[in-house]
């Protein structure tokens, strides 16, 4: 059997995984991307990944001796499903790691933007020690609106009660007696829209919620709201964001995430192929990412909410309960 895991950028992370899946057992360790190191990867039969490698039909197609890929992750977007079962390949991600992690850093954003830090930051820088237009407003009181009610959604109503914030949410699927449990009321969208003073989004990035934040929404959301989204950039449309943010309908944003994010982490991508006129839309949406990521009252991380020491270990862990488990014929965590 041959296994390897790609995007091996840190050495205590490879370390860690050798211990455990050590290369006398055929494991081997890769920094590069799938697409990078593919000539070296064709014998496999397990593979493990990260979001950057790509993992679609024409690619799988290089990989002729592939049974399993595991994925570090929660979401799934980077990989080919409907072509990976088509060859008889399994798929298992991980389901939950950094609920309460995710959950600290969309408050961490939240803060930045109720006390106006990269405001004073960029001031301080200029040493301008003068606190006008610096204002903020206490999280108390406020109407924090969640999307989602899955296990980082909790997370970030736990911490909405705690700071005495008056917590709505949306779910297709409701759970009144967590609400119960939890204090807050589950609403309509639409009616959580009109009433959030802070918004925030936990839901996966599916076709019924792509641009679930678009043009329709900010017409509905309440005038002066702020927005954060550390779950997938493509639940806010860029456009209806640019927009909203100059009529002063939204007064800041936090992302973690971008739509087409891609582009930013590897802008080499934008001298190639400008020729398509899917290529020239997402050019184009980056170019308008790179405008939001000056903006004063927009607080930009690059895709680092999971980013702990300990939601690492645990995705680690439960990585290699996915391989072994496989290799043993009994996969868990497997992505339908």
């Amino acid at each position: 059997m041959k296994a390897a895991f790609v995007e091996m950028e840190e050495e205590w992370q490879k370390a860690y995984l050798q211990n455990e899946l050590p290369e006398k057992d055929g494991f081997s360790y890769f920094q590069g991307t799938v697409e990078e190191s593919l000539e070296a990867l064709r014998e496999m039969e397990v593979l493990s990944v990260f979001i950057k490698s790509k993992v679609y039909r024409s690619l799988l197609a290089g990989l002729p001796k592939l049974r399993f890929i595991a994925t570090r992750s929660t979401g799934f977007e980077h990989i080919d499903l409907e072509a990976a079962r088509e060859r008889g390949i399994v798929v298992s991600n991980v389901p939950a790691y950094g609920e309460n992690t995710v959950a600290e850093h969309a408050f961490a954003l939240i803060l930045s933007l109720s006390r106006n830090l990269r405001k004073a930051y960029l001031r301080t820088l200029q040493n301008n020690f003068s606190i006008d237009n610096l204002m903020g407003f206490d999280l108390k009181g406020k109407t924090l609106g969640v999307v989602g009610t899955g296990h980082i959604g909790v997370h970030v109503i736990r911490i909405g009660v705690a700071f005495g914030m008056k917590v709505i949410a949306s779910d297709a699927k409701e759970q009144r007696i967590l609400s119960e449990a939890l204090n807050f009321d589950y609403v309509s969208f639409e009616e959580l829209l009109k009433r959030s003073d802070i918004l925030t989004l936990h839901v996966p990035f599916l076709p019924g919620t792509r641009h679930l934040i678009g043009k329709k929404a900010i017409r509905i959301i309440k005038k002066g709201a702020i927005l954060i989204n550390t779950a997938r950039g493509g639940l806010v449309d860029t456009d209806a964001l640019v927009e909203a943010l100059d009529k002063g309908i939204l007064s800041g944003a936090g992302l973690d995430v971008l739509e087409e994010e891609e582009f930013i982490l590897e802008e080499k991508r934008l001298l190639e192929g400008t020729e398509n006129e899917e290529h020239w839309k997402k050019l184009q949406t980056t170019l308008k990412n790179h405008v939001l990521l000056h903006r004063e009252n927009v607080v930009y991380t690059p895709h680092m909410a999971f980013y702990s020491r300990e939601a690492v270990q645990r995705i680690l862990d439960t990585t290699i309960e996915n391989i072994r488990a496989f290799l043993s014929r009994k996969p868990v965590n497997q992505v339908k």
